[in-house]
Formats: structure tokens, sequence, C-alpha cells
């Protein structure tokens, strides 16, 4: 067998030696040239380096075998691969045949102003509030991104954060619906979590060919600073200012052009339209 590793930030040739260890596997450094040159791919990083390579890894239409090594790993999270043990052991398991890859899906994002243009995401999409934080969690240094930078931007970001006006149009098939409301948040899921463990889609399932929507409108500020807790359980939903629904594809306009973060990068501005692309990568790691 061959396989590619690549490295992210923050991690060295070290971090595959326990891989590599007792094993007949080849190894290519970085991406391979073709589908062809190897069986697998190995990522050791969080959900920036996934979201870097996704172009890519689509396009080679290899198993991808993710290794938590990052500041975020939502995605490895959701892959129920929680640690490196974990991803160690999946990998013995698929270099043994006892583990199929399995396919799942991934999102899609279009800038409305350059429709040729396409932006892959693994986690989620988003605007709002949560773009505002994760464009103040990048800032920070690398090692405090990794010990809760997400929750240590939220309390200034909500602070001075301003709802917007947004319009959304969500399409199912044939059928269409739209609506404009005053929001802080607007959340399009392909897995349940972001934000480092933050289950904004509890209901989010990775190869159901759907995205889900979670929407926030507007809401005071001390009720939204009690609000966030609740997101790591996915009791936001209980609240009157949240609504949730799932949809093929969803088009998204604004009065001014709003920034929209997906697995924690900038991607665009609005307007912009977001899909699913069902089963668009094979990943290695066990099931629920």
């Amino acid at each position: 067998m061959r396989a590619a590793a690549i490295l992210g930030l923050g991690t060295s040739p070290g971090d595959l030696k326990q891989f590599q260890a007792g094993s007949s596997t080849q190894w290519i450094d970085g991406l391979p040239g073709s589908p062809s040159d190897a069986e697998a791919i190995l990522v050791f990083g969080g959900d920036g380096t996934i979201h870097r390579h996704l172009g890519a890894l689509v396009r080679l239409q290899l198993p991808v075998l993710v290794v938590p090594a990052g500041s975020g790993n939502d995605f490895a999270r959701a892959l129920h691969l929680r640690s490196v043990a974990a991803s160690l052991l999946a990998w013995q398991q698929f270099e043994a045949g006892n583990l199929e890859p399995r396919a799942i899906d991934l999102g899609i994002i279009n800038p409305v102003n350059a429709p040729e243009k396409h932006h892959y995401f693994c986690c989620v999409a988003g605007c709002g509030l949560d773009s505002a934080v994760a464009r103040l969690a990048n800032q920070m240094p690398r090692w405090l991104r990794a010990r809760g930078g997400y929750a240590i931007g939220l309390v200034p970001t909500i602070l001075k954060f301003k709802p917007f006006r947004l319009r959304i149009t969500t399409q199912n098939g044939s059928a269409s619906q739209s609506s404009e409301i005053l929001a802080t948040l607007a959340a399009f899921a392909n897995t349940q979590y972001y934000g480092d463990g933050m289950r904004i889609a509890p209901q989010a399932e990775m190869d159901d060919g759907m995205l889900d929507v979670c929407l926030i409108r507007e809401v005071n500020k001390l009720k939204l600073l009690s609000l966030f807790p609740t997101v790591y359980f996915g009791r936001h939903l209980n609240l009157r200012e949240s609504t949730y629904s799932k949809a093929e594809s969803i088009r998204l306009e604004t009065e001014t052009p709003c920034d929209i973060y997906a697995d924690g990068e900038y991607v665009c501005a609005t307007p912009a339209e977001i899909r699913v692309m069902a089963q668009a990568l094979q990943v290695i790691a066990p099931k629920a």
C-alpha cells in the first residue's frame, strides 16, 4: 500500500512515526499528483488544514484519514476521531482490510458575483456573530486558539455586535422558501460541531444529502451571553429566537456585504449561494 501524509501547521514528521511503525506502507510526502499514486491520504491537522486541502481531496477521490492535531478539530470530532489514538486505530484497521472507507457530504459556497469560484467546506459555514468571533479568534496566537480561542473571543464580540438584515432563500428539490429576518447568526451545517465542540446543528448528518440551517434572530446581549453555553449541548434550539430546518441549497443576501466563514476560515462575502455536494469525500473513520 502507498499512502500520502499531509502535515499541517504545528505538526512534524515525528507525528507520522507511530503510523509507520510495523507497517509495510510506502509513504509519500504531501499530496499525491494523481489518484494512482496512493491508496489513502492522512491529514495531520485541524479544521483549517482540512479546509485548505478539500478541493484537492475531492479531485483525487482517495480515502482520507484525519488525525486531530489542530487548534480546532471539529471535523475529526464529527468522524468520531477524538484523539490521535483513535485515528491510529482506524488506520491499523484500514491497513488490515477491516475498515471500509465511507462517503460523506461536503458543502460548497459560490459567491454570486463570482459564480465560477467555489469553496468546499466540511463542517459549518455561517455569517453574523460566529463569523465575527472566528475573525477575532484567527488573530490570536495558535496556542491560545487551541485553548478556547473561540470562547475567549465570544464575549467582546457580543458586546459590540449589531444584528443584520438577512434575506434567505432555501431550496429543496423544486420547492423554495424565502424569508427576511433581522439576524444575529446564520449557520449552515454539514456536521453537528463548530467553534471547538459547539453543537450548533445537533441533528446534522454527514451523509443525508442536506445542510442543516440554524438561524438566530435578534436577541438582547444579556440573553445572548447566556445562550452560548447552551450551544455545546444543542439546547439553543429551544429558544423562540431560533429556527432550524434542512435544505439542499441556500441563497444569502444582505443589505451590506457580510463575511462568510467556513470551517473557521474566511471564504467570501454575501451575496452567496451555499449547497450540499452529496457523497463528495471518502473518509476512513469508524461509524457511530
